[in-house]
């Protein structure tokens, strides 16, 4: 996407997003218990951001995978992942099944992109990567990184997720990370697959 259309895209989410976060923080005024507007935007700001750069990371594990035998979709990896953070959940006090379910979700973003960039390659050779980053190196080790700060942010962004402002604020929160990383279409759509499980509101 050509930069003034990225930013308009983006100017247009921000806008909404605050439109959103205006009504519903107005709608639930009065039977909501919110933390501090500035502890509750910190937490969730803290989340995209880490979604955001673990989408970013996705350009890497599809250059590292395109042209080879290794699969997009990698259940065996994937189980492990969920396992391991399901683990680290528990001993945080976290529900594990909540934080499998966030997981989860970074995983699919993360295909979505990578599948976003292969059509793109194949359509398009000469876009494709020059490079093939080390996926067992390089990669892996940036997103286990990722994973173990994800884990520590989701702890601390516990009580507003339980929280009905949880939603709003955390798509106003997207929106600021999309245009502080200047995603384009294909990464702003995979942050938009990383958000639905992070609010637990019933």
């Amino acid at each position: 996407m050509r930069p003034h259309r990225l930013r308009s895209t983006l100017i247009t989410a921000l806008m909404l997003a605050t439109a959103t976060v205006s009504a519903t923080t107005s709608a639930t005024a009065h039977t909501s218990t919110a933390p501090a507007s500035a502890t509750a935007a910190s937490s969730l700001s803290a989340l995209t951001e880490l979604f955001a750069e673990r989408l970013l990371l996705a350009d890497k594990v599809a250059a590292a995978k395109y042209g080879t035998e290794s699969p997009i979709d990698d259940p065996a990896r994937e189980r492990q992942i969920l396992d391991d953070v399901a683990a680290r959940a528990a001993g945080l006090g976290l529900d594990p099944d909540s934080v499998t379910a966030v997981f989860r979700d970074q995983i699919e973003a993360n295909k979505l992109v990578q599948r976003g960039l292969y059509a793109r390659w194949d359509a398009h050779p000469d876009e494709r990567p020059t490079e093939r980053p080390d996926l067992a190196k390089e990669v892996r080790p940036a997103l286990d990184l990722i994973t173990t700060r994800l884990l520590a942010v989701l702890q601390e962004a516990a009580p507003v997720r339980a929280d009905a402002s949880c939603e709003p604020r955390l798509y106003a929160a997207a929106t600021g990370s999309a245009y502080e990383h200047r995603l384009d279409v294909l990464h702003l759509r995979g942050l938009g697959r990383a958000l639905p499980s992070v609010c637990s509101t019933d």
